[in-house]
């Protein structure tokens, strides 16, 4: 579904990183954006509880804290880095530390944690300095975690969004886009980013794991959703006004609600003990 998930859909793993307005405009209504954005599965927190050496624990690219939240219910203790001032404000709020840079420019101090986690946001770190950085802050047997949701609406949802959108943005450049991309897509964006881990030789073979689920949506649910995707928070009020009347109308023509497959991609890398 065109610019549902811009923030997984940039040209290349390798180049998404230098999109900073876009990567940065997710704060634009950050209230919105964590009471409508989902967590993440049980077992995939558990999965890297399990995996790492530890409880202390760092999450780049924070956002408003819903993963470290989560992290923080199973016992670590967590340390955010994000850019963004608004995000990490409502991150902070929640009770998550959080300090303000990108990973890129954020100075360790001498600090080392056993997990590095990101949580819907690698993609906006530079692949190959973001990854020698982790393994400098991890500790022996440390883990590097990177995932992230991709999700498909109903085929009618989804048609109706990309036709407002062309209707309502022509000029965006994410107008021409399909109304449904394939998760193998996404797939192999992670495939990517593994290859470019590999390349530091910091790391253990990178190990990938998927999750299936579903998520029922009303139509008031999904409209408080669609602003926080990427392509919608550099709209206009009246273009974003537009592109929700128009998938409001198709969902209340489904009844009012629909469901939603969504599928959250995992990849986890165990840093080498022979540095």
């Amino acid at each position: 579904m065109p610019t549902q998930r811009p923030e997984q859909s940039q040209p290349s793993a390798a180049e998404s990183h230098t999109a900073r307005q876009m990567a940065e405009s997710f704060g634009t209504d950050a209230d919105r954006y964590d009471r409508a954005r989902p967590e993440y599965p049980e077992a995939l927190i558990a999965r890297i509880v399990a995996a790492s050496p530890g409880s202390d624990l760092l999450d780049v690219g924070c956002g408003t804290g819903i993963a470290a939240r989560q992290f923080q219910r199973a016992g670590y203790a967590v340390l955010g880095v994000e850019p963004d001032p608004r995000m990490a404000d409502l991150a902070r709020a929640g009770g998550v530390p959080v300090e303000v840079v990108t990973f890129e420019d954020w100075q360790p101090a001498g600090r080392t944690f056993d997990t590095v986690a990101a949580a819907q946001s690698w993609h906006w770190v530079d692949p190959i300095a973001g990854a020698v950085k982790a393994a400098s802050v991890l500790r022996p047997a440390g883990l590097l975690a990177i995932f992230g949701h991709v999700f498909e609406p109903p085929v009618d949802v989804a048609e109706s969004f990309a036709a407002a959108f062309r209707k309502a943005a022509p000029d965006s450049p994410f107008s021409g886009q399909p109304a449904r991309r394939p998760l193998e897509l996404y797939r192999s964006m992670y495939a990517n980013l593994a290859g470019k881990i590999r390349e530091t030789e910091h790391f253990e073979e990178p190990e990938h794991t998927q999750y299936d689920w579903h998520c029922s949506y009303t139509r008031d649910q999904w409209l408080d959703f669609l602003p926080t995707t990427g392509g919608l928070t550099r709209l206009r009020p009246d273009q974003l006004t537009q592109i929700l009347d128009a998938v409001g109308t198709t969902i209340d023509e489904l009844g009012g609600h629909f469901t939603m497959d969504y599928t959250t991609l995992a990849m986890t890398a165990t840093r080498t003990t022979n540095r």
